[in-house]
């Protein structure tokens, strides 16, 4: 079962060692950038390692400020991707947002080069929106 849960001590260092490729095309940031965005922007901030079946898969940041509920980094390690894991852990996160936040609509930001990434989010129902701001289209779904 796909889960979401906080980064912690015990699983710091595992979350810094993930590796999507995606990182290497700058279409993702590095956990580590993440995370530190996390720690200046705590309060409108909330990183989780993805877990499938008590396995670290992958990690996302999800911003939860001024109503406007954005998953705004998502990666699936290179071990683990192509099986079905993003999809689910997709709507963990679209599920999170919607339970502790009563969000209404969630927005995923995507670089405009990233058609992969627009594509996945198309499947989970996101629509393209008329929002770009630093080279990011921001893709929208109602919830």
């Amino acid at each position: 079962m796909v889960e979401l849960r906080a980064v912690t001590e015990d699983n710091f260092q595992q979350c810094l060692s993930l590796h999507a490729s995606v990182q290497d095309s700058g279409f993702v940031d590095a956990v580590t950038y993440s995370l530190a965005e996390a720690w200046l922007y705590y309060q409108d901030t909330r990183p989780f390692a993805i877990y499938n079946d008590g396995t670290m898969i992958g990690f996302v940041s999800m911003y939860v400020g001024e109503e406007n509920y954005q998953i705004i980094n998502f990666l699936i390690d290179d071990a683990f991707q192509r099986k079905g894991l993003g999809t689910k852990a997709a709507k963990r996160c679209i599920d999170y947002l919607k339970n502790e936040f009563s969000a209404r609509m969630v927005s995923a930001p995507v670089k405009l080069e990233h058609t992969a990434a627009q594509a996945f989010w198309k499947k989970q129902g996101f629509c393209f929106s008329d929002s770009i701001e630093d080279g990011y289209v921001f893709m929208r779904k109602t919830l």
